[in-house]
């Protein structure tokens, strides 16, 4: 059987970019997460160690954006990387990287970068 286990809208101020500005001043970013595996064990014993803790997410998420990057890209890929390293039971991974208000030439609301398997 196939579950998923979606983690959405983590929301966190980090300091990535090219630009000098963006590592001073830093910006807002959404990280996504979305998990298939196979629950079936923790539904029925109500165990969270036979799934995917999605705590453990939001803290490889959280931690990884702490690391400065100029690229989005090279953030995405980590948490994904992490995750995959850390965590059991995960036969795919979905990981969406999103930067609010990105400090172009233009009036646009979001950039976003994503890794999946």
């Amino acid at each position: 059987m196939q579950h998923s286990i979606n983690i959405e809208g983590i929301k966190l101020y980090a300091y990535h970019g090219c630009l000098e500005e963006e590592a001073k001043i830093g910006g807002n970013y959404i990280v996504d997460v979305y998990i298939t595996t196979d629950f079936t064990e923790a539904a029925k014993t109500d165990d969270l160690k036979k799934t995917v803790d999605y705590c453990a997410v939001y803290e490889i998420s959280k931690a990884e954006m702490a690391i400065r990057s100029k690229l989005i890209e090279q953030v995405c890929q980590r948490i994904f990387d992490k995750i995959k390293s850390d965590l059991k039971g995960i036969k795919t991974l979905h990981v969406k990287v999103t930067k609010l208000v990105p400090p172009m030439n233009g009036d646009v609301e979001k950039v976003s970068v994503e890794v999946r398997s």
